[in-house]
């Protein structure tokens, strides 16, 4: 299998893949409560294992994923979703680490600072020779931030373009149960994605005590590795076909086609 991870290759290898595909993928999360089974940085790793089957699918390179610099006063569970503060008490941090202000900006401020992180890393990436990018959001309020960045990209870096997505959006009339938050989805992607990050054992073992900061359908019953690998199939394919599809009105080549 071809090692599609920017950071690992050497100068030669990186020529070579370009020059077969110039395809940038780049996935983006960040770092939040996903219950007591799962690891805080699941929409990453999420993003992240998409990221390299696409470009081992359709062709060109994964570039590092982004876990920081996004919002850390809107969009999370430790601060739109904690009544009673029980996420923040299992991470034994103090509620003023979420308030209001904590972050020295305001959530516009934050907001727009992320963007420019985003349209900074594009640059970077076009810089290195690849004028297609596909940003793929595995916090799904990131989806809004990506297809905003890759519009401010492709308007002011022209030839070269961008979109995002989260992936779970394109496929959820195939199968409703893809996208989640913790629950079934999001808890069987990593037993597909990341083997042994995932604890259920972690969860009360009584199925009327419901799981802290979980929605969806529950872990406990619904989550397996055939469901993950099910949906990072239908969301890979998803993404795939739209890449190629950018790829083809921009005159560029894939390493191969999506099925």
């Amino acid at each position: 299998m071809r090692n599609v991870r920017y950071e690992e290759l050497r100068p030669h290898q990186i020529v070579e893949e370009r020059e077969a595909c110039s395809l940038a993928w780049l996935p983006i999360g960040g770092l939040e409560w996903h219950g007591e089974h799962n690891p805080v940085g699941v929409d990453t790793l999420g993003a992240n294992a998409v990221a390299i089957r696409c470009a081992e699918k359709l062709g060109g390179l994964r570039f590092p994923p982004l876990y920081y610099g996004e919002n850390r006063e809107a969009y999370l569970m430790e601060t739109d979703h904690d009544p009673g503060g029980l996420i923040k008490q299992k991470m034994a941090l103090p509620e003023e680490n979420f308030a209001p202000g904590y972050m020295g900006r305001s959530v516009q401020e934050q907001d727009r600072a992320y963007l420019e992180l985003l349209i900074h890393i594009m640059r970077e990436i076009k810089s290195l020779g690849f004028p297609l990018i596909t940003i793929i959001a595995g916090h799904y309020p990131l989806r809004h931030h990506a297809a905003s960045a890759a519009e401010w990209f492709s308007v002011m870096c022209r030839p070269a373009r961008a979109w995002g997505t989260s992936g779970f959006e394109l496929v959820r009339a195939q199968n409703p149960h893809i996208g989640d938050h913790a629950g079934a989805w999001e808890t069987s992607m990593m037993m597909a994605a990341c083997p042994g990050l995932t604890d259920l054992s972690r969860l009360p073992e009584d199925p009327e005590t419901k799981p802290i900061g979980v929605s969806g359908r529950d872990p406990r019953e619904h989550a397996s590795a055939d469901f993950g690998e099910e949906g990072l199939a239908l969301i890979v394919d998803a993404i795939a076909a739209r890449t190629a599809q950018i790829a083809e009105e921009m005159g560029l080549p894939c390493a191969s086609q999506p099925s």
